[in-house]
């Protein structure tokens, strides 16, 4: 039996609660060192810095690394310059996400390619909901994120503490449209499983049919 009560409360609750935040102007304000340089995109400075000992792997106030802040600057060459002086590119911030997921949240294919080649493993278990970068993509309908992170090895069958794969998030939290479709169509062709259920026994077609998704029907029948 599907219950909207339910998954209504469970979309607001994923929409709102514990959502990834970038540094607020306060924070930004703040920084110094490797932080700043890596918030303002200063690869140069970075380099320096390092040279004169500063810790790579160091944490702001809400644990982010500069790496973090850099992927949430959207300064990749940052990251790089970070990850050759050995930062650690699986480090979890407070809400548990990593530079991967960040990137997929934010749509950002290039950056997503550019962490899983530095090392940013996409079978890492981020956020609170004991999800991966693939699942936060699946479920924002981020299509290009998501055939990067399968082709990357993401885990596609993964189930979070919601009870939910990124298939089925794909549906649930999806809006039916194009975006979601093509999210759907990876997912599947990659071989993710469809006959995972939610924990009232709903199979993601189940879903799609209830919710009138009439292309992600077809291509889950």
């Amino acid at each position: 039996m599907i219950r909207p009560l339910i998954v209504a409360s469970v979309l607001a609750l994923t929409g709102v609660a514990h959502a990834q935040t970038a540094p607020s102007a306060t924070e930004i304000a703040s920084y110094s060192g490797l932080h700043l340089a890596a918030h303002e995109g200063r690869v140069d400075e970075i380099k320096e810095l390092i040279v004169q000992g500063a810790d790579p792997n160091a944490r702001d106030g809400a644990g982010r690394t500069p790496a973090h802040v850099a992927a949430f600057a959207s300064h990749n060459e940052v990251i790089v310059a970070l990850a050759e002086v050995g930062v650690d590119m699986n480090a979890l911030e407070n809400r548990l996400y990593d530079v991967l997921t960040i990137a997929a949240v934010a749509d950002d294919p290039e950056l997503v390619s550019l962490a899983m080649t530095l090392g940013n493993s996409p079978t890492l278990i981020t956020s609170v909901y004991d999800g991966t970068a693939l699942i936060a993509a699946a479920h924002l309908g981020h299509h290009e994120v998501v055939a990067r992170l399968v082709a990357g090895g993401a885990p596609l069958d993964h189930v979070n503490n919601l009870g939910w794969t990124a298939l089925m998030e794909a549906v649930v939290l999806g809006d039916g449209g194009r975006d979601q479709v093509k999210t759907v169509q990876v997912l599947v062709d990659g071989g993710a499983d469809q006959t995972i259920e939610d924990r009232d026994g709903v199979s993601p077609l189940q879903h799609a049919k209830a919710r009138g998704y009439s292309e992600i029907v077809s291509l889950l029948e």
